[in-house]
């Protein structure tokens, strides 16, 4: 049974009822980000409970020191960890001497709260009587700025029910944090200094190793019934630095609290000038105030919606779905710093480490290709480039070399951080997805210029490496590619994964087309990256007899390609075949168990269909789909949405819809039940991709944008924009037909199911 206890609603995650049981996973759904730093759902006041205390910043890291059982030659030397960043939104609170904790009232009622996808806030609401007797009304909103991205904004609101009282208000920053992630429980963070000037307060403190610089600061304003109260008490610690304000109240009146408080970093100020940084946004703040920031915040996501938003009619469920993944996808990352990317927890839990994996190449950036302009996506492509240099460090630690790049697992800054073996050395078809990322960006937004500038130098990069990697076998007079792990990673250490090896192909043949295409029209590129990489004629003949004649596994009497050398020998048990009480079996199964069985942890030959669907039929993807599925447990993240896009392709809507379902509220339903740990950022992409590319149609084919659009039963119509080479069309489909409306300045052709359609600027055409 998943859980139950969100509210549908079209626009807002909505929570009512305190259950402790809760808390985590409620931390986690009702997190809030602005792309530059983020925050899980904590409670402003103590909390005695089990919780999890997160704040994050974007691209601000520790190497923890790899830890494994024993070391083999090749080991990352650390593995990245997301940091816990020093707390800003803590307020003290007591009341007549007994302090505010919702571990330890006697009574909480009314509570509820409430994370507003459309306007980008957070808020709680509750009652509470605590052990003194006294009942207060405490109603809290907070959001992080995206028009300020280094600052969020608290207004806290304490109403006394039932006598008068001394409420204290002891607003604090604390940089004495602790990781959940951790090899050796090592100290991340050093605190420098801690200041309190007046209502502020200021922590400077820099992580170890790296040594960013962040400076942690607050300013809170005290307020009974309007009356200002002034700060009596202040007090500074070693890693820590609190207020205190002391507030006489009535029975039925309220103390209100408003908080500012935020980082600055030394990414992108002097580290030696961070506190006068953190001066200046307060007093920018200041001068705007609470009210004036939240309708800044709301226009902001005004504006990001009327792009991105995806509309379903007759399903709350689903629609509140496909925006829950739209609204976290855009707090991490909102694409205004190439130097970032979108890490597979964003700002919502610190599991994984790194802040990139393959899934932003395959997965995410469709969903910014289509919905931002393309400059969005091309910086998702030059982060790649930045980091060209050490995919090529990365490959010479394995024994590579003439410049052969393999991209990271894991990676925050281009190195190698991932610390299980069969992970980051066997996992290897990242290196295809990047590559297939920038062929992808080409097909879509017909911008060549990133190959000849940028992109050329990555795609050598990485044929060099597949050619280094394979190897001629006698036996089958054909190359083969031994000892990997494809996308699913209950398969380690297998020979000629299928998915592998059809990518090492296509990638050398689309680099060989590049090298082509770029010595005909660019020759001054052509020249740069030829005497930069050395490339010769003798290398390009290796590389093309491997292409030529590389090993695909295959089944004659299924005809069906084969995951890898050796899948059929398993006992093929398929999932329906499971009892229930054995699923998930990562979590029920030893790992020895899992390895020995068929079941595939997430889409992996059927992710070759969808990346290279125009290479085969729709005989072949049948066959291969309904081969594979029934083996599929779905226990990746990234898994039911290509199953839902191939089944959509398929014609099975009833079965696209159920993969879809399950993509989209994968975090809202806790299907693997670790929602507590966060959410699972980069495959939200793909409940886009289930939409757009599955129920949608989209694709584009001969250079022409097309539709096959279908709808599910259980809706009445859907919408989506998708921004086309800087035009935006809106596609709506309801069970009577799809109609499309075109913005922009010139006429437009597309094709729906096979037949071109041209489109006017600013008139609706029904198909």
């Amino acid at each position: 049974m998943n859980q139950d206890y969100i509210k549908a609603n079209p626009w807002s995650i909505i929570e009512e009822g305190f259950d402790k049981e809760r808390v985590q996973s409620s931390e986690s759904l009702f997190s809030i980000g602005n792309g530059a730093m983020g925050q899980r759902a904590n409670f402003e006041e103590n909390y005695t409970g089990e919780t999890f205390q997160g704040s994050y910043i974007a691209g601000v890291y520790y190497p923890d020191k790899t830890k494994v059982g024993w070391w083999k030659n090749g080991y990352p030397e650390y593995f990245a960890k997301v940091l816990n960043a020093p707390n800003w939104i803590g307020i003290g609170i007591s009341v007549d001497g007994e302090e505010l904790d919702l571990n330890t009232c006697t009574d909480v009622s009314g509570f509820r709260r409430e994370l507003n996808m459309q306007e980008g806030w957070y808020k709680r609401q509750f009652n509470a009587t605590l052990a003194n007797g006294i009942a207060i009304t405490v109603t809290t909103t907070r959001f992080l700025s995206l028009t300020m991205d280094e600052v969020g904004a608290i207004s806290y609101n304490i109403t006394l029910n039932n006598k008068d009282a001394k409420v204290v208000v002891s607003p604090y920053i604390d940089s004495g944090i602790t990781n959940r992630d951790t090899n050796w429980n090592d100290q991340f963070w050093n605190t420098t200094s801690v200041k309190i000037k007046d209502n502020r307060a200021f922590i400077e403190a820099h992580t170890l190793k790296t040594n960013f610089a962040t400076c942690t600061f607050m300013q809170t304003n005290v307020a009974v019934e309007g009356a200002e109260v002034v700060s009596e008490d202040s007090e500074s610690k070693e890693t820590s630095a609190s207020l205190s304000y002391i507030a006489n109240a009535k029975k039925g009146e309220t103390v209100s609290i408003t908080k500012f408080g935020g980082y600055t970093v030394s990414t992108n100020h002097k580290a030696s000038a961070l506190v006068d940084a953190a001066n200046s946004v307060l007093d920018r703040a200041t001068e705007i105030g609470f009210e004036q920031l939240l309708e800044d915040q709301k226009q902001a996501w005004a504006k990001i919606w009327s792009m991105s938003d995806i509309t379903i009619d007759g399903d709350v469920k689903a629609q509140q779905g496909i925006r829950f993944n739209i609204f976290q996808l855009n707090q991490t990352y909102l694409g205004t710093d190439s130097r970032l990317n979108i890490g597979p927890k964003g700002f919502t839990g610190e599991k994984y480490g790194g802040s990139t994996y393959w899934d932003t190449e395959a997965y995410c950036l469709p969903f910014y290709m289509a919905t931002k302009d393309q400059t969005v996506a091309r910086k998702l492509l030059k982060y790649r480039y930045n980091q060209l240099e050490k995919a090529i460090e990365n490959a010479e630690k394995l024994g590579f070399s003439n410049g052969a790049a393999l991209y990271p697992m894991v990676t925050m800054n281009g190195e190698e951080c991932h610390n299980e073996w069969e992970i980051t050395f066997e996992e290897i078809h990242r290196n295809g997805a990047i590559a297939f990322a920038i062929f992808n960006y080409y097909r879509y937004t017909g911008d060549y210029s990133y190959i000849p500038e940028m992109g050329l130098e990555v795609l050598i990069g990485i044929s060099r490496f597949w050619q280094q990697r394979a190897n001629y076998s006698a036996q089958k007079k054909k190359y083969v590619i031994l000892g990997v792990t494809g996308p699913n990673e209950y398969e380690n250490n297998v020979n000629n994964n299928w998915y592998t090896n059809y990518l090492a192909k296509w990638c050398i043949d689309y680099t060989l087309e590049q090298i082509a295409k770029v010595k005909e029209g660019y020759h001054e590129d052509y020249e740069r990256i030829m005497g930069h990489t050395k490339l010769t004629d003798n290398e390009l003949d290796q590389w093309k007899k491997v292409a030529k004649d590389m090993y695909f596994p295959f089944d004659e009497d299924l005809q069906v390609y084969l995951q890898q050398d050796g899948f059929l020998d398993k006992e093929m048990v398929q999932v329906k075949d499971l009892p229930r009480s054995e699923r998930p079996i990562n979590q029920k199964w030893s790992w020895d168990r899992i390895l020995r069985s068929p079941y595939i942890k997430q889409a992996d030959t059927l992710q070759g269909f969808y990346f290279f669907e125009d290479q085969f039929t729709q005989e072949e993807l049948e066959r291969h789909f309904d081969f594979y599925e029934p083996f599929t447990v779905h226990e990746s993240s990234l898994s039911p949405c290509v199953h839902s896009i191939q089944a959509a392709k398929l014609g099975r809507m009833d079965q696209a819809y159920t993969f879809y379902l399950r993509t989209s509220r994968l975090d809202l339903d806790d299907y693997n039940k670790e929602v507590e740990e966060g959410l699972h950022i980069t495959s939200m992409a793909g409940t886009w991709m289930s939409i757009v590319e599955g129920f949608g149609g989209m694709r584009v084919i001969e250079d022409k944008l097309c539709f096959t659009p279908q709808i599910p039963k259980e809706w009445d119509a859907y919408s989506f924009k998708i921004n086309f080479r800087d035009r935006i069309i809106k596609v709506t489909v309801s069970k009577e037909g799809s109609s499309y409306e075109l913005t922009g300045d010139e006429e437009m052709s597309i094709r729906v199911h096979g037949e071109r359609v041209v489109l006017q600027p600013g008139k609706n055409v029904a198909v």
